[in-house]
């Protein structure tokens, strides 16, 4: 028998869809804990507005959550204590806003990551075809509201030319929407005869034919930002080329790839090298990020199988911050740092909040979490070149 933690976990989380029409804003009127009866924080420290938890993760070091409620005019630094955003648009408004502030402090280096599909399938694990498009529109309206900031010059990088040439068919009215947008692929980056010819065969195999309208999309001056999307692992190292080559000063977006899943396969056979995060992917700024986890815990007594819902959060120049699902569908600040929780240390945060945590030291907490205590790319810290995507 399992149980949902009915106080603050719901089903899987349900965004809205990217098509629908919305006319809403950010919902933070409601405490984030009055829906957590096992959990007793300090009471808000009126100076600040804010909610304070004290946590210790597994790197030993004190988190100290401060989140500032979301309201009118209030400083994004301290980020927020509720994250519920009612439609779509109000998420892409929240990710071109964190865009534009770190374009505004010289980053040149940018990861946007979010669920880009109202479900709890919202990846490769769906239909592929279903993922990529709905990347492609988010893509195209955080650009356009990155452009009622600020002048853009986008080029939106497909992983090759058939895709390109789809997304170029299947969304002809929505590129021409936007000024000054371009786009591209990264069959653009010049490659040996090996290479090539094996591109060639592939596209006579997918009958990439010469199209009316490859022209279409091009900018007479040069793009102020490229946005690479859709990409595999098999294409990480082509975007470190491309951008060695065409934007080596200018600002980049990797857009919704979920580096997490393709950093997995680097090393292994077939794949880049491990080289590539430590040499480019470590100098990617999370400056929108928002990662979501179904967990379960098994306990001694009914109903032995407790699930729980949880998100590492982070929206530019706020802190890092680990999210507990609560049961109308919000993300509750637990923990906050400045810089980036592993995979490991968000669910101790949840669980510790959850009062499901093992005693520090135990032999049980021990064969729960193993003798790793995260990924190769979370520990391997003096192989990296930049320090960027943890910050």
């Amino acid at each position: 028998m399992a149980v949902h933690v009915a106080a603050v976990i719901s089903p899987a989380a349900k965004f809205p869809s990217p098509t629908t029409s919305y006319s809403a804003e950010h919902s933070h009127q409601q405490s984030p804990f009055l829906s957590l009866p096992s959990i007793a924080p300090p009471p808000p420290t009126p100076s600040r507005n804010c909610t304070v938890l004290t946590a210790r993760c597994g790197k030993k070091r004190v988190i100290t959550a401060n989140a500032a409620k979301s309201q009118s005019g209030a400083d994004t630094k301290l980020g927020v204590a509720v994250y519920k955003p009612k439609s779509y648009e109000v998420l892409l408004s929240d990710a071109a806003t964190s865009l534009f502030s770190a374009l505004q402090d010289g980053k040149t280096r940018l990861e946007i990551e979010f669920p880009p599909l109202p479900s709890n399938i919202s990846s490769y694990k769906g239909s592929s075809d279903d993922f990529s498009d709905a990347n492609i529109q988010l893509a195209l309206t955080v650009v356009k509201k990155l452009q009622e900031k600020q002048e853009t010059r986008a080029c939106i990088v497909f992983p090759d030319k058939p895709e390109k040439r789809r997304a170029s068919e299947l969304f002809r009215s929505a590129l021409d929407l936007i000024d000054g947008l371009s786009i591209a692929s990264l069959d653009d980056v010049p490659s040996g005869a090996f290479t090539s010819f094996f591109k060639s065969i592939r596209n006579t195999l997918d009958f990439d034919f010469e199209d009316e309208n490859e022209d279409r999309w091009q900018s007479d001056k040069p793009p102020s930002l490229y946005m690479f999307i859709n990409c595999s692992t098999q294409d990480l190292s082509l975007i470190e080329k491309y951008v060695e080559k065409f934007a080596s000063s200018t600002p980049t977006i990797l857009f919704n790839l979920e580096l997490d899943t393709l950093r997995a396969d680097l090393g292994l056979l077939g794949f880049p090298s491990k080289d590539v995060h430590y040499r480019f992917l470590s100098q990617f700024v999370p400056v929108f990020y928002i990662r979501t986890r179904e967990y379960s815990k098994t306990v001694a007594v009914a109903p032995y199988i407790v699930n729980y819902d949880g998100a590492l959060f982070r929206q530019y120049p706020g802190p890092w911050q680990v999210m507990l699902k609560q049961s109308d569908g919000s993300f509750a600040c637990v923990a906050e740092s400045a810089t980036r929780f592993t995979l490991l240390e968000t669910k101790e945060e949840l669980l510790r909040v959850l009062g499901l945590q093992e005693e520090e030291g135990s032999s049980l907490q021990f064969l729960r979490r193993g003798y790793k205590s995260g990924t190769w790319w979370e520990e391997d810290v003096d192989a990296e070149l930049s320090s960027a995507w943890r910050n």
